[in-house]
């Protein structure tokens, strides 16, 4: 179980707990990952709902910080839900849930905006630890995973034109996109550009602020889509 984290002189700093909804058909299913969650006291189940109508509700009525998404679901699927959720203001981050790998309808929800994707039979410390991660701005898809998942879905690829905002990126910006859009993570890239992961940490998200993406996983969207990647 993670130690809050303290200030120089050792006071426990007590940050709130990350806020999870949960969307899926089963019930079996949502009742142990909320089991899983409510586990671990830096993260909580503050909703759930068996439908993507429902989850839509479900969020707007609680306000979590993110968003476990079933993709196939009766009355409204997980990728419509997804949609709408994403266009509201403040919206939390969506993890899609699937059940194959590299399924189309998760990639096709990344493309929308969700922040990643985990298979439904992941462990419980992987689902964790993803949590966690996407809920700090990363994605949850490995490098490898990434490059598969986005050859998978582009459509062709590579057929939208370069935005405007892309040049606004100075040289080592640009640089940086790159490994990010490979999947490297930010340990991997200051290693690879001899800096210091702080200073990648800036870097990305001035790069993301410059062209308007939420996090990493859209900025692979954006490097596949135009075809920067």
């Amino acid at each position: 179980m993670p130690s809050h984290p303290r200030t120089a002189r050792g006071a426990v700093i007590v940050t709130a707990p990350v806020r999870i909804v949960l969307v899926d058909d089963q019930a079996l299913f949502r009742a142990g990952i909320r089991m899983v969650i409510d586990s671990q006291r830096d993260l909580e189940v503050v909703g759930e709902a068996s439908d993507g109508r429902e989850g839509i509700e479900v969020v707007r009525a609680t306000r979590p910080d993110l968003v476990l998404m079933d993709v196939r679901m009766p009355v409204l699927d997980g990728l419509a839900a997804t949609a709408e959720i994403l266009r509201e203001p403040d919206a939390p981050r969506v993890v899609v849930l699937t059940t194959f790998d590299l399924d189309e309808a998760a990639a096709r929800a990344i493309q929308g905006g969700a922040s990643g994707f985990l298979l439904k039979d992941s462990e419980p410390e992987f689902l964790l630890s993803a949590v966690r991660t996407v809920h700090a701005g990363s994605a949850v898809i490995a490098a490898e995973a990434t490059r598969e998942l986005f050859a998978h879905i582009a459509d062709g690829g590579g057929g939208e034109p370069v935005p405007a905002a892309y040049g606004a990126l100075t040289d080592r910006e640009r640089e940086i996109f790159a490994l990010a859009a490979a999947g490297l993570s930010n340990a991997e890239i200051a290693e690879r550009e001899f800096l210091s992961e702080a200073t990648v940490k800036t870097h990305i998200s001035r790069i993301l602020t410059k062209l308007a993406l939420r996090d990493r996983v859209q900025l692979v969207v954006f490097a596949y889509r135009h075809g920067l990647a």
